[in-house]
């Protein structure tokens, strides 16, 4: 199992020539697959066309080196459309947003972890009120350019380290991730005093699972300056550009429906 960043500047080295062809680039995801499919190339002299490694034709991926037969395994992006197709729609995963598919915002990706032996994607490590845990690909329904779609019950699935996307343990998972989310709901409120204000505004008409959720989606946007006018279901103005989000803007967006959630979580900074 490797994490992008790991593979990523690594030099591409051809066992046959004994030579460094180049280094990876960057990992092209085929987001209906959940697999990593091309290895791009980073080359001073390939300035023109994009080129690229199957990675069904990569040997092996080691700490200093990607290793491949021979630079026959080297392609042109221009003359496969398939591949060209895949680069072209930018999944890159990493700082994407994790949402369910009922536009539950969950948190934000840190890091991709990828099978090295397949090019399968394992699962994410995510950003969830400032607490890290894994999620396992299983959960993934879509991986968007901006967005990434999950199952409603994702957060039960969540692991307390990555290690444990490559060797799952699904007897224990369920406890595991109660405890895990046990401790992330009280870290966000007692550590965070603005919050204390939701717990009022939502009691009243949230279950408790809900509730989590919503407190997630305001710690991980409060603060946060939005980059354009926000507007409410009848066109008209709901958060300014320009404003730094306060916990009553996220509820009142969040209130409003998954549309304005999701327009306000897509255009935001800091």
């Amino acid at each position: 199992m490797k994490k992008s960043v790991e593979i990523v500047g690594l030099p591409i080295i051809s066992i046959i020539d004994g030579v460094e062809i180049g280094k990876v680039k960057s990992l092209v995801i085929n987001p209906e697959k959940g697999s990593v499919d091309f290895l791009t190339i980073e080359h001073e002299d390939w300035q023109v066309s994009v080129k690229a490694i199957p990675f069904k034709r990569v040997v092996g991926i080691g700490e200093y080196a990607v290793t491949i037969e021979s630079e026959s395994a080297v392609i042109d992006l221009n003359e496969i459309p398939i591949a060209n197709t895949l680069v072209n729609k930018k999944i890159k995963i990493t700082n994407t947003k994790v949402m369910t598919r009922k536009g539950q915002l969950l948190g934000e990706v840190l890091e991709y972890y990828v099978d090295d032996e397949s090019g399968n994607l394992l699962g994410t490590l995510l950003n969830v009120s400032g607490n890290e845990v894994a999620l396992p690909s299983d959960s993934v329904l879509t991986y968007g350019k901006d967005i990434i779609i999950v199952e409603e019950n994702a957060s039960s699935k969540f692991l307390d380290s990555v290690e444990s996307l490559e060797n799952p343990q699904p007897e224990s998972t369920e406890t595991q991730s109660n405890e895990i989310i046990e401790e992330l709901l009280p870290a966000s409120t007692d550590e965070q005093g603005p919050f204390d204000e939701i717990n009022a505004s939502i009691d009243k008409h949230e279950e408790s699972e809900s509730k989590a959720l919503r407190l997630k989606q305001v710690d991980l946007l409060y603060g946060k300056v939005v980059k354009k006018d926000i507007l409410d279901n009848e066109g008209n103005i709901l958060i300014p550009a320009g404003t730094h989000l306060s916990v009553d803007d996220i509820i009142k967006a969040q209130d409003l429906g998954p549309s304005v959630f999701v327009e306000l979580s897509m255009n935001v900074e800091g």
